[in-house]
């Protein structure tokens, strides 16, 4: 089941990081986001810091026609995509897939032309939340 934070949305999945890790990028990809970024948190802090840490990474989602409407209506909306997607392991064999919510993030923006564009992200992003946890 999908929870709500206060800024995102996440899923737990009975599956392995790496298997949930594929899953999410294909998902993302049928809803028309491609990952531009992906930042492998565990690898950057063992390399910076000589630390251990959780397999984590980051991906950058992005929609270029969805982000197209966005920056063509608020040129600074840039500093708020891509949409950042987290998936983490969160113990062997249980993974959790979390998604910026896109409400929130664009509710922010203060702009009501806005909304629909937000509201249309924010079901992509459920849908890729409920195909990863199939």
């Amino acid at each position: 089941m999908i929870q709500q934070g206060r800024y995102n949305l996440s899923i737990e999945v009975p599956d392995t990081y790496e298997k949930t890790r594929e899953r999410a990028i294909a998902a993302l990809k049928e809803q028309g986001f491609g990952v531009l970024t992906e930042i492998d948190v565990k690898a950057t802090i063992r390399e910076k810091l000589d630390l251990d840490f959780r397999k984590y990474a980051i991906l950058g989602a992005c929609n270029p026609p969805l982000a197209h409407r966005a920056l063509s209506a608020e040129t600074h909306i840039g500093v708020l995509l891509p949409c950042n997607v987290v998936v983490y392991e969160k113990e062997p064999g249980r993974s959790v897939i979390v998604t910026i919510d896109p409400a929130v993030q664009l509710g922010n923006v203060g702009r009501p032309d806005l909304e629909d564009l937000a509201r249309d992200v924010r079901e992509r992003m459920v849908r890729v939340l409920e195909s990863v946890a199939k």
